[in-house]
């Protein structure tokens, strides 16, 4: 007396609703992308064969050659740019922080900016440069 029902089972898996999702994923990354690389123009010094560029967990600070501070393109003052490293540092403990110095920068600036921040308690603070010239 029991029924048998049969059901047959579609196992196959559509592609199109993930092959969307990747579409609509690249679309954010190509647009998103060469808005990373922001800050201001700066004229880097040349140093040597290797180069501290920074990385993706690294805080860019740069110095005009007005000896004015930065951080993106937000102008800042010196406390204020050591202000926000702080609070960066508590959502990312192994912070790192990298100097932009302009070469017609004061090298007073840099420097002040630098040792602000290693009185902070940051250890992995760099100056960025570009590659020497042959």
């Amino acid at each position: 007396m029991s029924r048998r029902r049969s059901r047959s089972a579609d196992a196959t898996i559509s592609l199109t609703p993930m092959i969307d999702v990747m579409t609509v994923l690249l679309a954010v990354f190509m647009v998103t992308t060469p808005m990373l690389s922001s800050g201001i123009d700066l004229n880097l010094p040349h140093a040597g064969k290797s180069v501290m560029t920074g990385g993706d967990h690294a805080i860019q600070i740069s110095v005009d050659a007005a000896g004015h501070y930065y951080v993106g393109k937000t102008r800042l003052s010196q406390e204020q740019v050591v202000k926000r490293a702080i609070a960066m540092r508590t959502e990312n403990p192994n912070l790192a922080i990298v100097i932009n110095g302009d070469t017609r920068a004061d090298y007073g600036a840099v420097m002040a900016v630098m040792g602000k921040l290693k009185d902070a308690g940051f250890q992995r603070v760099g100056l960025r440069t570009q590659m020497g010239k042959k």
